[in-house]
């Protein structure tokens, strides 16, 4: 059936951790997984903060080649939920300020790890996914559908950002926003908000995302 890259894209924003699998170093031939904390770059690529004593650590400097296992956080029945396996290569990146600034966002209590000095980004590049919507929903993603989909630049997402918060009242916290959504804190909990007839025009960004809001003031 005909599946879409937003709705996945959108799916990965709302989890917060994920499955890792390696090819284990310690037991040649066997998968080793794991579960990692996650965000999204601004390619929609998922990074992970990982320590280099860490099995996985091992297994990827050994073999890049992973796959990570995201899934819905809300409902009852895992068969019957939204999940996506991708499928790529997961190296070690030097991330940028703005970049290690939202990664914060998402997860600040990775702030004592980075503090460490033994922890490191590990990015993974999609080749092909594997995305279920649903009971009977499900087909292949291609590498294709990240290269092609619209990227917001980090500097430009802390422009808009900081244009959102400036023009409000209350204090709500914006962990991320792309061309396709945002994710915000409704009620102490993560939340993500689609666009209507996403991707949308940068221009549009900050009025759509304040007229949400302003719902909460």
């Amino acid at each position: 059936m005909k599946i879409t890259f937003a709705s996945a894209l959108h799916l990965m924003h709302e989890a917060t951790w994920g499955s890792l699998a390696t090819h284990s170093a310690e037991m040649p031939g066997y998968p080793f997984a794991t579960a990692l904390p996650f965000a999204l770059d601004e390619q929609h690529c998922p990074v992970c903060l990982i320590s280099g004593l860490a099995e996985h650590t091992k297994n990827l400097i050994a073999d890049a080649r992973a796959s990570f296992l995201i899934h819905s956080p809300t409902g009852d029945n895992v068969l019957t939920g939204e999940r996506i396996s991708i499928i790529g290569n997961m190296v070690a990146i030097s991330p940028s300020q703005d970049f290690i600034t939202r990664y914060l966002r998402y997860h600040p209590d990775a702030r004592e790890y980075l503090a460490l000095g033994d922890f490191t980004f590990y990015r993974l590049t999609p080749k092909r996914s594997r995305y279920v919507a649903g009971f009977g929903q499900m087909g292949w993603l291609e590498a294709e559908e990240w290269t092609e989909a619209k990227i917001l630049p980090l500097a430009e997402e802390k422009t808009v950002i900081h244009d959102i918060a400036s023009m409000r009242k209350a204090p709500t916290k914006i962990f991320g926003i792309d061309y396709y959504g945002f994710d915000v804190e409704i009620n102490g909990k993560r939340t993500r908000q689609r666009f209507p007839d996403a991707p949308i025009a940068l221009g549009q960004m900050s009025e759509i995302v304040r007229r949400f809001l302003a719902a909460f003031e």
